[in-house]
């Protein structure tokens, strides 16, 4: 069972990699450190071929989890060469993501197991049941976001702190301490917001007597001071800046300055009202059950929900700042459904419990069903550059200018097949043919100018909404100069259609009305 339940949280994320492969701009960080790691080593006089220096972002971004990433992809690569599924830079992007998403697997199985000791082997089934059956998590922890290699410290820290039996007053004061030194690590090098988590569980650590105040100050000044020397060492490297501290230049920016606003503010109820229910679904009823019934829970809870109202203080607010209290809420959701399932079912309660239980595993399943249709198709970009280099895979000398849009919805570098660099090494060569294009992604260049240079023989161009009466005025390209060879239509909404269900009343699933709308275009030049 053990071994079976692992099976599953790896098949489900794997799952979500490969039904979407492609990424967007907030994972391109990370995504093309791993990229120019794996191509071009981590030796000084490679930098100056990686990707940050151009495209730096708005704030720098440690390179730890991309080296330790691309330290880890190698031999997956070379396996995946080996057993003749790798064809392509655009394989190794899914490789990556394969890699990661087992890393984070790793994490929750261990959490499964510290569940299943302390609060039954059937509360550890029905945690596996509602991650699983969630989107978000799932999708998510394969996907190269900073916050996604914060997430697996996180969890094994929390293994460490909910690892014992059930009747356990307190865990053991070692692992304590090195669940307090790995999430002064995460803080330090990965997410400066952790502290509003690290904090709340000292103070609980304390309040329990699990530990000393002394010997929390010494476990936190030293793995804060070699956290701190490792991230500046490594990050003043590979950024060529002085004493960089990526999180600490973060905090700066985003928060004494209060540049963070300027991608949107919320007000302070957001997490509680939109972002958390979006999160855990139909766990939210559970994780009260489970709080109610089991004081346990209520502690284990406690650090967490002070980690949001804290958090909530700020104005810009998105749901992976606080994705990684979602396990410890799943473990209050399981406990919880755990609850209800055990009563007697000759009762009536007994019987509508476990069926409202079972209805909500199925609710969230639909959900994650309707949520995966709508992110597969939710990047052009990628599927655009896909096309295109399908489509022209016999040609050279090609020369295409990737929109803002593409790039930020799936052109990564590893969907670059035919430029350098290449990966020989891991068993991806030049294509036969087709082998020196030039992809540029020069940003802020009207149709006119791509127009008027010459050298550009093929383009990939937004589609603007409400502009023109048709996909080709949309683009404000000339028709004189280009040809129109795909449009590339992406997500748009869903609609609720009641209409439906009037003419088809035996196929009620028609209800709901999947909506997409043209977002990017494929062009080549006429007479190339």
């Amino acid at each position: 069972m053990s071994a079976a339940l692992d099976l599953l949280l790896l098949a489900t994320s794997w799952t979500h990699v490969l039904l979407a492969p492609y990424t967007k701009v907030e994972e391109s960080f990370n995504l093309h450190a791993t990229h120019d790691v794996l191509v071009w080593g981590i030796g000084s006089e490679s930098l100056k071929h990686y990707d940050h220096f151009i495209f730096p972002g708005a704030v720098p971004r440690t390179f730890i989890g991309s080296v330790l990433l691309g330290f880890l992809v190698r031999p997956a690569a070379h396996l995946a060469n080996y057993l003749g599924i790798l064809s392509s830079k655009a394989d190794i992007q899914v490789v990556i993501r394969l890699v990661l998403a087992t890393c984070n697997v790793l994490g929750f199985s261990l959490l499964r197991r510290a569940v299943s000791r302390r609060y039954g082997g059937a509360t550890g089934v029905l945690f596996v049941m509602i991650t699983c059956s969630q989107f978000h998590i799932p999708f998510w922890m394969g996907r190269t976001l900073p916050n996604m290699f914060a997430l697996l410290p996180v969890n094994i820290a929390s293994y460490l702190l909910w690892n014992r039996a059930p009747n356990a007053i307190r865990p053991f004061q070692r692992d304590v301490h090195l669940a307090i030194a790995l999430l002064t690590f995460t803080t330090v090098v990965f997410r400066a917001e952790l502290l509003l988590l690290l904090g709340p569980l000292v103070l609980q650590a304390l309040w329990q007597g699990y530990t000393t105040f002394g010997k929390i100050v010494r476990v936190g000044m030293l793995s804060g001071l070699v956290s701190v020397a490792l991230t500046v060492l490594i990050d003043s490297y590979f950024w060529q800046q002085y004493a960089l501290w990526p999180e600490l230049y973060g905090i700066h920016f985003n928060v004494v300055q209060g540049k963070s606003a300027n991608w949107g503010v919320s007000p302070f109820h957001a997490y509680f009202t939109a972002h958390l229910p979006k999160l855990l679904t139909t766990s939210c009823f559970f994780s009260a059950v489970g709080a109610l019934i089991d004081s346990r829970v209520r502690a284990l809870l406690l650090p967490a929900l002070v980690f949001v109202v804290l958090l909530s203080g700020l104005g810009h607010k998105e749901w992976r700042f606080v994705v990684y209290v979602v396990p410890i809420f799943n473990v209050a959701a399981a406990r919880g459904a755990t609850w209800m399932i055990s009563r007697r079912k000759s009762s009536l309660f007994g019987r509508l419990a476990f069926l409202l239980v079972a209805g909500c595993l199925v609710l969230n399943c639909l959900l994650t069903v309707i949520f995966s249709v709508s992110s597969m198709n939710n990047y052009p970009g990628g599927k655009a550059l896909a096309r295109l280099n399908e489509m022209y895979a016999d040609r050279q000398a090609v020369q295409v200018h990737i929109s803002n849009l593409a790039a930020q919805t799936g052109a990564s570098l590893f969907q670059q097949t035919h430029a350098p660099p290449y990966f020989p090494d891991l068993g991806v060569r030049p294509p036969p043919l087709a082998y020196d294009w030039v992809y540029n992604k020069t940003e802020d260049v009207s149709p006119t100018s791509i127009t008027v240079d010459r050298s550009i023989t093929h383009a990939i161009v937004e589609i603007h909404d409400g502009v023109g009466m048709n996909a080709w005025e949309a683009t404000g390209f000339p028709k004189s100069s280009w040809v129109m060879i795909a449009v590339i239509p992406a997500f748009e909404k869903w609609n609720i259609n009641v209409g439906a269900l009037k003419l088809e009343p035996m196929k009620p699933w028609r209800v709901l009305e999947y909506v997409e709308g043209d977002k990017l275009a494929v062009l080549e030049r006429r007479g190339w």
